[in-house]
């Protein structure tokens, strides 16, 4: 049986506000440890029958990069939610709630 390993380093400030988040994974294309401004994490508990969210991110991202992060990572559950049930329908209404992100993204930019 394959292993894979997943790790994460967060270097946290003197209020606990991430500084760094490096991360590493057995099965990356390209070998070492990378910097990211941000991760997501769920985690399903089945016992209890809800979800363990760790959402963070450093002081150095930005909040425009902050919303396409966000946009990004429920466009893909749309993706996981449709391969992994056939639920086409609600896999189209997430899309959906993106695309809208995205003009509300971009609008919110030119008034800026």
């Amino acid at each position: 049986m394959k292993n894979s390993k997943i790790n994460f380093s967060i270097s946290l400030d003197d209020k606990n506000v991430p500084d760094s988040i490096i991360w590493s994974a057995t099965d990356k294309p390209v070998d070492g440890d990378e910097n990211t401004d941000a991760i997501a994490i769920s985690v399903w508990d089945n016992t209890q029958h809800s979800t363990l969210r760790m959402d963070l991110w450093t002081k150095e991202m930005n909040v425009d990069d902050m919303k396409r992060f966000t946009i990004d990572s429920i466009g893909g559950l749309a993706t996981t939610i449709e391969n992994a049930t056939g639920d086409k329908i609600m896999a189209d209404q997430i899309h959906e709630l993106c695309r809208n992100l995205v003009k509300h993204v971009k609008a919110t930019q030119k008034e800026a």
